[in-house]
């Protein structure tokens, strides 16, 4: 068929001001012109191509009637209805109707997708459509075509958006990483002086060092005993080193943010203040310090020994990493201690080896002295090099000038506390009072995650002056949101709609959270509540995945989740205690204890029998809860909301637990 062009219909358009004879006229030999074009590319088109061409018969078209102007005209060939069809197609198109063309043609998009079973490219459809909408500055409610195209987006937006949230969700929930540990000083200082095959350092040649130190034990106050031995002065010698100056100095400057609160401590209990560069030996008054074997936090507790003096290890925090708490906890365990040997030295070495080395070094030596059995090599290397250490560091401490040591210690951290009584993000605490995440994890190392436990007495610690602001914020926000819901400072430029897509969610349920009009512009500089759809969080004994860092082990990983590391391998298939970073580990997190187990027949049989009634189960020697909670097919969560005893204290053999099965 010949194709017509629309050049005609815009030589109309140019010659409406010409009179009614001239436009005749020249419509007529306009067309005739056109007419003869078209059948030259016709005959080319065919000369060009050899297959053969099917031309129809011309239909007459029937003539107008016109009214005489003194100029007889034959029937053109072209179609009444086609001729008006190219004259609006040049017309400028109507601003609304090329609006609504456009969204109906994103939104049809979107419903071919969405059949196809294709929900994120249906989804992305549809917002493209909304935006179109939103952005374009009409009265979308007084516009009865835009309104039924916004109705109907909105009604088809939920049946993609849950689509995507489900495939999300049906994967075990990949686990963030926890805060990140730094290493423990005193591995450090180990490796760095093992490297030699010594104890210790090489002791200084020349007696400068030794005058200066007893210069120095006779103009500072000490309620410890400070003895100048060789190991002593090897240590005050390598802590003037580059490296050695570098581990003292980082102590020491962050020594400020803790300095007082644990003097206070210690006062608190009646001991010797100089206790304190423990933990300057120990962490470098780093609340997040984990050594090689498993210690954390300032005065590197494993995990046994916290929770013998109290200190919480879950999920979602770990009391190791809490300064005041592990100081009030280390306090008890070293005020313990003295009770036990009676000498600060000896105290010192137990808390670094356990009660149990010094006592067995005291008994095959007959001495209750330790630099007797530094003598006799009856403690292990660590140990013995331990004591110096916290003396040098002491000696140090307390005049670093004396040294060549110049440093300002940190400003003391101040805070207020407040009570939230719910779980909540702290990145919403930090968009709410206007800080940085950063500095809620300084105030608030114990977390492990971004978010805080379920615990309704757990104290949130914020920066001094903003507990108010905290407070009226957070009332804005429901607190069975408080895990998900995220605010936002408006910025120039962007709008409801623009913020809706950075966050994937609806402009409605933006609009509907702000109390804001689906078409309301935003100031710059306004916060928001985003109404972020919940995420799953992790559940006790469920399966959750997580990717391995380049510093994890197998007891980091096992320590991170309370789970042994026996179980950590036999779920992953390890052989041995090799760990590479980028591993995707299997692990369910909760409750250490033995593989699951089966449970009793009887029990099965009858809870098999009455699903959802409660079955009533004996707890047996080697039983945890989470072996019962999979034996019953249930959670750990569910067995200690049905049996409450078990919030204040462990499981035990011999107990009994009410347990319903899920329908």
């Amino acid at each position: 068929m010949f194709k017509r062009r629309k050049h005609s219909g815009l030589g109309v358009m140019r010659m409406e001001r010409r009179r009614p004879a001239d436009k005749l006229i020249a419509l007529v030999g306009l067309s005739l012109a056109s007419g003869a074009m078209l059948c030259l590319a016709g005959c080319e088109d065919s000369a060009r191509h050899s297959t053969a061409a099917y031309h129809p018969a011309a239909i007459q078209a029937p003539t107008p009637q016109r009214p005489s102007i003194g100029l007889k005209i034959g029937a053109l060939p072209l179609d009444q209805a086609r001729w008006h069809t190219v004259l609006l197609a040049a017309m400028p198109p109507d601003g609304l109707d090329r609006l609504a063309r456009q969204v109906r043609t994103a939104f049809e998009l979107g419903e071919q997708e969405q059949k196809a079973g294709r929900s994120d490219a249906a989804r992305q459809d549809y917002n493209r459509a909304l935006d179109l909408l939103l952005s374009s500055g009409f009265d979308i409610p007084n516009a009865p075509t835009l309104s039924e195209l916004f109705n109907g987006i909105m009604a088809s937006l939920p049946a993609v958006q849950s689509v995507a949230q489900s495939a999300e969700t049906s994967e075990p929930p990949e686990v963030p990483s926890e805060q990140k540990s730094a290493p423990s000083p005193l591995d450090e200082i180990n490796a760095i002086t093992s490297l030699s095959g010594e104890e210790a350092p090489a002791a200084p040649a020349d007696t400068g060092l030794r005058t200066n130190a007893e210069g120095e034990l006779r103009a500072v106050s000490h309620d410890l005993p400070l003895t100048l031995t060789d190991p002593v002065l090897s240590f005050l010698n390598f802590f003037q080193t580059a490296r050695g100056r570098a581990i003292v100095e980082t102590g020491l400057r962050r020594a400020g943010r803790y300095s007082a609160m644990i003097q206070r401590v210690l006062a608190e209990e009646g001991l010797p203040g100089d206790l304190m560069y423990l933990a300057q030996a120990e962490s470098a008054f780093q609340p997040q310090a984990l050594s090689r074997a498993g210690a954390r936090g300032l005065w590197q507790f494993m995990s046994f020994r916290g929770k013998q003096y109290g200190l919480e290890h879950s999920w979602w925090v770990d009391e190791r990493q809490d300064p005041e708490k592990a100081t009030h906890a280390a306090a008890h365990h070293l005020r313990d201690l003295y009770q036990m040997f009676g000498d600060w030295y000896l105290v010192m070495a137990a808390y670094n080896s356990g009660p149990g080395t010094v006592q067995h070094a005291v008994e095959r030596t007959g001495y209750a002295d330790f630099w007797e059995m530094y003598k006799l090599n009856v403690l292990p290397k660590e140990t013995r090099n331990y004591v110096p250490i916290i003396v040098a560091l002491t000696l140090i401490a307390k005049d670093p000038a004396r040294y060549g040591i110049d440093v300002t210690p940190d400003d003391p951290l101040r805070v207020d506390r407040v009570q939230p009584g719910h779980p909540v993000d702290l990145r919403l605490v930090a968009e709410t009072i206007d800080v940085d995440v950063d500095a809620l994890k300084l105030l608030n190392p114990q977390l492990l995650r971004l978010v805080t436990p379920s615990d309704p007495r757990f104290m949130l610690q914020l920066p001094a002056g903003k507990a108010e602001e905290f407070e009226a914020g957070m009332a804005e926000i429901p607190p069975e949101n408080w895990l998900s819901w995220r605010r936002h400072r408006v910025e120039d430029g962007e709008t409801l709609s623009s913020i809706a897509r950075r966050y994937r969610v609806s402009v409605a349920s933006l609009a509907q959270a702000n109390g804001l009009d689906l078409q309301a512009r935003v100031a710059a500089d306004h916060k928001l509540i985003i109404p972020v759809t919940a995420q799953s969080q992790p559940t006790l004994g469920a399966l959750v995945r997580y990717r391995t860092r380049k510093s994890d082990t197998v007891e980091s990983v096992a320590d991170q989740f309370n789970v042994t590391m026996t179980e950590l391998k036999k779920w992953n298939g390890m052989r041995s205690n090799r760990m590479v970073a980028g591993m995707r580990l299997k692990i369910y997190p909760g409750v250490t204890g033995p593989a699951p187990v089966q449970a009793p027949v009887s029990a099965r049989s009858e809870s098999s029998a009455k699903t959802g009634q409660p079955v009533m189960h004996r707890v047996r020697e080697g039983e945890t809860l989470w072996s019962i909670a999979q034996a019953y097919q249930t959670t750990i969560e569910a067995l200690r909301s049905g049996n409450r005893f078990l919030f204040n204290r462990p499981l035990q053999a011999g107990d009994t637990l009410m347990i319903v099965q899920p329908r």
